[in-house]
């Protein structure tokens, strides 16, 4: 079995540790999403950057927050590409964006069906370029090129039935020295399907 990668390990155990104030939280949010990315155009590359775009494909999302004071909590959260794309269309060289992000989170109670949610931290790009053989001394079959982000993030949790609730989100990276890409930026919208513990 594959190691963890160092990004993954740290949203487990950021989860777990947010998920132990359970007892002495006014909510915790569980989820799971789909969404897609937006970002510049290959032909607005400037600078450093390589003409490529980020935009596109499907991204899965695993989530969650604790809600501890006023509304006012931390959350978590990794998106990855579900398949490997061909960067700058080269079959021969696939690879694969993943976003972790940890967050401060204010979501107000807008009323029992309706609360919004606005998400700020930071995190890291991790993209993996995959090499086609096996590494046992790292045990991965890719290598990852990494950056710094910020993240910032709108949503509105609408719930359906009892505790469960669908959000429309909107997610905005600001990543450093991203120069493998068009940008330094790129948008993420989707939606994501979860449940409420305690009151909202």
């Amino acid at each position: 079995m594959r190691k963890l990668s160092v990004a993954t390990l740290l949203v487990s155990c950021s989860l777990f540790f947010l998920f132990q104030g359970v007892a002495h939280a006014q909510q915790v949010d569980l989820y799971y999403g789909g969404s897609t990315i937006e970002a510049p155009a290959a032909t607005s590359a400037t600078g450093d950057h390589a003409p490529y775009s980020l935009r596109g494909g499907y991204y899965n999302t695993i989530g969650g927050d604790v809600l501890f004071f006023h509304h006012l909590g931390a959350g978590a959260e990794v998106s990855w590409k579900a398949r490997q794309g061909d960067y700058a269309g080269q079959p021969t060289a696939p690879f694969r964006p993943v976003f972790y992000d940890f967050n401060a989170v204010f979501a107000p109670s807008f009323s029992h069906k309706v609360q919004p949610e606005f998400q700020a931290g930071i995190g890291a790009e991790d993209i993996r370029y995959y090499t086609g053989f096996y590494n046992y001394f790292t045990n991965t079959n890719y290598v990852s090129s990494k950056h710094f982000m910020s993240h910032f993030s709108v949503g509105l949790k609408l719930y359906t039935w009892g505790n469960f609730f669908i959000r429309p989100e909107a997610d905005f990276y600001l990543v450093r020295n991203n120069v493998d890409f068009s940008a330094d930026r790129a948008n993420r919208y989707g939606v994501s399907i979860g449940y409420t513990l305690g009151s909202h």
